[in-house]
């Protein structure tokens, strides 16, 4: 159905094309055919014309004059003659002088002129527009509704899932904790060295605990326009507002969250702003508002201190490398699908990957399984995993 009505507006096309210009010849046809019954006089003819009063109305058409001459007394009858048009500067004035109702007329030229500059200017501001609203979308930051992990996927970090259950009761049932005078925290910060999984327990977190979530980056707030970074906080946080109860992670916060210089440069007094814009939107949390701000960073030294006093971000929990029972899961579950020879036990694994991260194990495993397949075997085996292991390390 959809198809057969595409098919009849593309053959209306040709026709309606073919409408415009028979109408267009039309009009030009009648405009010369009217031309060309128009007797053409001197200029000297016509200002001796204007002199003697004869001239009613004179008409500048582009490069020519069309006047209208009063008929003889008592005939109302007006005759219209064309002449050439001097362009001189107190032309009009001596028409006016002398009574002649004197109006402009634009050109074919002039009018071709003036499309053209009509459609520049709205092909330009429509392409900043389109660029701003690029850069200010609310489309930047999505909400996701379902994340599809959970404290299952996430390996350790037992104590902060519990302690992280809890603030989940308490954000989806702020009243009932009020009455206990009780509030939901409004930020919590992790730290930690890059892969430990920061990210992975957000949105297991907000998987869990069955709320929307909604992640962010840095690199989010980067802007080549100055004050945008400050509007997009001010996005985010609104957005938040409307999905709540609601998880905001933002990922990489010492990119955006740097202690405030006040030198002056343009970079630093955009960070400035997006740092001020952060503080304005956390302390306008109430206890009602259902939203939680997750922050990741690897640098917490790195962060201004009026941004992660308390009352703003509650909670500090550092991410650690997982210890000796954390890698023995993880080498379970990263050695799943890829078979290994008996000397890769899930003990012997976690011994060796010792302050290892979990991104780095899984790293190592699959370079192990890999070069066991360039080789032409099936599994791979400890040895494989020392390379790995050494290739990384070079790699470095």
């Amino acid at each position: 159905m959809k198809t057969s009505l595409y098919k009849k507006r593309i053959a209306r096309k040709p026709a309606i094309i073919v409408v415009v210009l028979l109408a267009a010849a039309v009009a030009a046809a009648l405009y010369f055919l009217q031309d060309g019954k128009m007797e053409t006089v001197p200029y000297k003819t016509f200002y001796e014309m204007v002199e003697q009063g004869k001239v009613v109305s004179a008409t500048f058409d582009g490069t020519d004059i069309v006047f209208e001459v009063s008929g003889s007394e008592g005939d109302d009858a007006k005759t219209s003659y064309r002449t050439t048009d001097p362009q001189s500067p107190v032309l009009k004035e001596f028409l006016l002088r002398n009574g002649v109702a004197v109006t402009q007329e634009m050109d074919i030229g002039s009018i071709v002129s003036l499309i053209f500059d009509i459609f520049f200017y709205a092909y330009f501001f429509g392409i900043f527009f389109v660029a701003f609203r690029k850069f200010i979308s609310p489309n930047t930051f999505k909400v996701v509704r379902k994340t599809g992990k959970t404290f299952k996927d996430v390996v350790g970090m037992d104590s902060l899932k519990r302690d992280m259950l809890q603030i989940m009761q308490i954000l989806k049932n702020p009243g009932e904790y009020a009455q206990r005078g009780v509030r939901a925290p409004k930020g919590i910060l992790l730290e930690g060295a890059p892969g430990n999984g920061k990210t992975l327990f957000a949105r297991a977190l907000a998987g869990e605990a069955d709320i929307n979530f909604i992640p962010a980056k840095a690199t989010d707030f980067e802007s080549m326009f100055m004050a945008i970074g400050p509007l997009k906080v001010k996005l985010l946080f609104r957005k938040a507002r409307r999905r709540a109860p609601c998880i905001v992670f933002i990922d990489e916060f010492d990119g955006i969250g740097t202690r405030r210089n006040y030198s002056g440069s343009a970079i630093e007094t955009e960070n400035t702003r997006i740092v001020t814009a952060l503080l304005n939107e956390l302390d306008g949390f109430e206890p009602t508002n259902g939203v939680l701000v997750i922050a990741a960073t690897n640098s917490i030294q790195a962060l201004d201190e009026a941004l992660i006093r308390p009352g703003r971000f509650d909670a500090r929990v550092s991410v650690p490398y997982p210890d000796e029972a954390a890698r023995k899961k993880l080498v379970e579950l990263y050695c799943q699908g890829k078979p290994h020879e008996t000397d890769c036990s899930p003990e012997s694994l976690a011994a060796l990957f010792n302050k290892f991260s979990c991104a780095k194990i899984e790293s190592v495993l699959n370079r192990a399984s890999l070069i066991a397949r360039g080789e032409e075997r099936e599994a791979f085996t400890m040895q494989d995993v020392r390379r790995a292991m050494e290739e990384q390390h070079t790699a470095r």
